[in-house]
């Protein structure tokens, strides 16, 4: 179809291939929605689940650690559960973009979004 018009039709191509990396990248987005991690903390005393997408979804504290005065602990507990959780929700979002820019001919280590 674009065979004799040279570099046009390369741009084409290249058109075509970005709109569908866009739909591709679209879908994703919406899959890294459902994709849950948990961090925790503690040796499991307190676990955050996150998206893929970095949101806190879920927090669970066993209840031995509830003590008025270990308020400053239970506090640094929940906070490096939910930072473990947002590590990890990075790390697969990284993973999946990694799968999808591979699947695309793409350098694996190649940042998207731009």
């Amino acid at each position: 179809m674009l065979k004799g018009l040279g570099a046009l039709g390369d741009m084409a191509g290249m058109m075509k291939k970005a709109q569908e990396m866009q739909g591709k990248m679209a879908q994703m987005q919406e899959e890294m929605a459902n994709i849950t991690v948990e961090g925790e903390s503690g040796a499991g005393l307190v676990k955050a689940t996150c998206t893929a997408k970095g949101e806190l979804k879920g927090l669970d504290i066993d209840p031995s650690i509830f003590n008025g005065d270990d308020k400053e602990v239970v506090e640094d507990l929940i906070l490096a559960a939910i930072k473990d959780a947002q590590a990890k929700a990075t790390e697969r979002a990284q993973e999946e973009m990694s799968k999808l820019t591979e699947g695309m001919g793409l350098p694996a280590d190649m940042k998207l979004p731009f």
